[in-house]
């Protein structure tokens, strides 16, 4: 993997980090313009946690970094969720969980960017995956 793809995959964290870390609201708006299954969230979470262990291991992703993204994962888990069909806006609302995933992921970018106020991606996954 070159610098390039290092770049493009850190983007790709960062972008599914700020879905996680946003607003509430905010979180609520995206998830039901993107009619966000949260079995997709999930999925993409374990995608990117797999990204960051292979990062980690070639020194390009701090453990602090990793250790964040396990513990996230290790919440979606908890909740249970990938296996359920459902719309990701229903789940925020109804399961607190998410609230920590939400401060981890903030921890995470903060300590990564210096903030956790990014913009909100047009699309994380493909289409496919939230029809």
């Amino acid at each position: 993997m070159n610098v390039d793809d290092n770049d493009y995959w850190e983007r790709w964290i960062a972008r599914l980090l700020a879905v996680l870390a946003a607003d509430p609201s905010d979180q609520l708006t995206w998830a039901c313009e993107h009619r966000a299954r949260t079995a997709a969230v999930a999925d993409d979470v374990e995608f990117i946690l797999h990204l960051a262990e292979g990062m980690a291991e070639r020194g390009i992703l701090e453990p602090e970094v990793l250790q964040g993204l396990r513990e996230i994962d290790r919440f979606i888990g908890e909740m249970d969720v990938r296996g359920r069909p459902g719309r990701w806006a229903d789940a925020l609302t109804a399961d607190m969980t998410w609230s920590e995933v939400r401060t981890l992921a903030r921890r995470i970018l903060v300590a990564r960017l210096g903030e956790w106020r990014l913009p909100l991606p047009r699309r994380v996954p493909p289409q496919h995956v939230y029809d």
